[in-house]
């Protein structure tokens, strides 16, 4: 009875070794932003502003867009993960010229932090696994902010994010794999500036990421 119990426990122990799976992944690509409104109050500078910025991407500018992903696959087809997403956007010179604006930028990052689940088909008939996934998390952008009024340059916790993803991986072997994927996210960013003001613009991304991943 006792070898039957052993022999019973290393079965279920080795299906949930080939089960469980984990992967750490690491990615980049060209992310851009649509217009977003940016509204607020800077004491000594423009006092209520309320107006409508074009984002650029600036994606391969230093630091260039990246992300970082920890996922647990418990099964085929089920997982879920932690994923860093550093999305950056920059006002153009248009909108910095017609607001009195001298910097606006989120350039070191939105830096989108979520915790994701992730469902994957890996019977479709193909050589690669389709995947899609959400997630809820926080923004911690570098906020940087300057007119007559001042000038804010700092790490701030702004609010909540979502993100969405939709892409497909290829094994290159047991361990490695490479994966190509779209993914949005959306972060609710109400910031402090120096001057004693504020400013607040809910932004919207799109990225085309391509990738590399290990698995164990």
């Amino acid at each position: 009875m006792r070898s039957l119990l052993a022999a019973a426990l290393v079965v279920i122990a080795s299906t949930g070794a080939v089960v469980a799976e984990t992967e750490l992944s690491f990615y980049g690509g060209i992310q851009g932003a649509p217009h977003s409104g940016v509204s607020g109050s800077d004491p000594g500078g423009l006092g209520d502003f309320d107006f409508n910025a074009a984002w650029e991407g600036r994606s391969f500018e230093m630091p260039p867009h990246y992300g970082l992903r920890y996922t647990r696959w418990t099964s085929e087809t089920f997982g879920w993960g932690i994923d860093f997403n550093h999305v950056k956007v920059y006002a153009d010179d248009a909108t910095l010229a017609d607001n009195g604006v001298s910097r606006l930028e989120f350039s070191d990052g939105l830096n989108i932090l979520t915790v994701n689940a992730y469902r994957r088909f890996p019977n479709a008939g193909w050589a690669f696994k389709p995947y899609v996934g959400a997630g809820i998390g926080i923004s911690v952008p570098h906020v940087e902010f300057t007119t007559a009024g001042g000038d804010t340059f700092e790490y701030q916790l702004t609010g909540p994010a979502v993100q969405w993803v939709a892409g497909a991986s290829y094994p290159l072997n047991d361990r490695w794999s490479v994966f190509g994927e779209y993914k949005g996210t959306y972060s609710v960013n109400e910031a402090d500036l120096s001057n004693g003001g504020s400013l607040s613009t809910n932004i919207v991304t799109n990225s085309f990421n391509i990738g590399v991943s290990l698995g164990f």
